[in-house]
């Protein structure tokens, strides 16, 4: 079964808002065992709705909408799946009951354009919102399924969870779909293609490998499809396995996680404690890290030591060392390093000191010029990096670059 995804709002093609909807819908119908073939957004317009709806069912079987639903006149969603269908509007008691119920629970009066809520296409399933006034749709018109639900996120995924997604598995014999995704850090998507070429060319037609690159990271997923559930997930670990041996020392993880969880887990696990001294990186490596509930089993915190005065404070960099070499040094960053370790009794540190840009280069320290060490009470390990011009994306290299130094001491001092 192919889907497809439509979510309707200017707000959404306006860039007022961002549509985690789609996304989160995707990872459902994926789960189910159902592809997505295509997404897109269309605004409060009628013809540009209904030039969708006829576009999508040329190419899926399943077609979900989002949006539209309101009580308001830009709500313009029913209605036109009505004219679409080629049917009237009908009042749903079932509908209007679950409107009046929330009035009721609330203790407020219910407005004329409140029981407009109820008003829905003659020909739909209509699918109860228990957590909102406007009713979720279900059509099922020549041989397409059609399901139309709100766009206010947390109202869409009861719907999906509860009723969409157990009612298309009941109507449907649907595949088992099988993914598997390695982080690999370090090594750049060409390069890692290069490796598994004849793994990946062995691959049967219904297993396919997908680079995923991120800044400084390259996940490889592999994912399969079959009737069989259990052979399917070995035969994709067979492969997996292949991979992590030929890319060895680049993987991460043989998970779908973030490379600082893989992290945070793995020193979790040893019961090993990280601290950092931040300089270019203005505390987003710990916020990294500390966006994961249970950090702090791991992670102590550290310093954001903009400054010549906090380097010296707070990390015991030497003043001398900071005149002679500068605060973007080799010297600099071992100070940092060796301070933060010994300041915050942490196991390992980690320290960046870099210019971040636009602007601040020298001619022997151009922008992008970044120094990360990282250290263990047996070693540190330091870095010179040279990035490029634009300010998040060094900050976001950079960040990366430490976690996978972290990562390769981590494993160098296991052995």
């Amino acid at each position: 079964m192919l889907a497809e995804i439509i979510t309707i709002g200017d707000e959404i093609l306006i860039g007022q808002i961002v549509d985690t909807n789609s996304a989160w819908m995707a990872q459902q119908l994926n789960n189910a065992g159902i592809r997505v073939k295509q997404i897109s957004s269309v605004s409060d317009d009628k013809q540009h709705i209904l030039t969708a709806l006829a576009e999508a069912a040329e190419r899926a079987d399943l077609i979900l909408i989002t949006g539209g639903l309101g009580p308001t006149k830009d709500d313009i969603t029913k209605n036109t799946l009505a004219e679409y269908f080629g049917v009237g509007m009908v009042e749903d008691e079932g509908a209007l009951n679950n409107v009046l119920g929330i009035f009721e629970k609330y203790n407020r009066p219910m407005l004329k354009i409140n029981r407009l809520q109820a008003q829905v296409p003659a020909n739909c399933e209509v699918i109860v919102n228990k957590n909102g006034t406007a009713p979720g749709m279900w059509f099922n018109v020549d041989g397409k399924i059609y399901v139309s639900m709100p766009g206010v996120p947390f109202e869409m995924m009861y719907m999906m969870e509860e009723e969409v997604i157990p009612k298309l598995k009941a109507s449907f014999k649907l595949p088992y779909i099988v993914h598997k995704t390695i982080l690999t850090v370090g090594e750049g998507e060409s390069y890692l293609s290069e490796r598994v070429a004849d793994i990946e060319d062995s691959l049967p037609a219904h297993i396919k490998l997908a680079y995923l690159p991120k800044l400084g990271q390259v996940r490889l997923r592999l994912s399969g499809q079959g009737a069989d559930e259990a052979a399917l997930t070995q035969e994709i670990d067979k492969y997996a396995s292949k991979l992590i041996e030929r890319v060895g020392a680049f993987v991460v993880a043989a998970e779908d996680i973030p490379l600082e969880k893989a992290i945070l887990n793995y020193m979790a696990q040893k019961g090993l404690t990280l601290s950092v001294a931040e300089s270019c990186t203005g505390g987003y490596i710990s916020h990294l890290f500390t966006q994961h509930a249970g950090s702090s089993k791991v992670f102590f915190g550290g310093a954001i030591s903009y400054s010549y005065e906090l380097k010296e404070s707070i990390l015991d960099v030497k003043h001398d060392t900071l005149l002679q070499y500068g605060a973007v040094s080799e010297e600099t960053v071992v100070e940092m390093v060796e301070g933060a370790l010994r300041n915050f009794k942490s196991d390992f540190a980690i320290a960046v000191t870099g210019i971040a840009g636009p602007d601040g280069g020298m001619p022997d320290k151009p922008v992008g010029t970044v120094w990360i060490a990282v250290a263990c009470a047996q070693k540190t390990v330091r870095k010179k990096f040279t990035f490029g011009s634009k300010r998040q994306q060094n900050i976001e290299r950079s960040a990366t670059s430490a976690l996978f130094m972290l990562n390769t001491l981590l494993k160098d001092v296991e052995k």
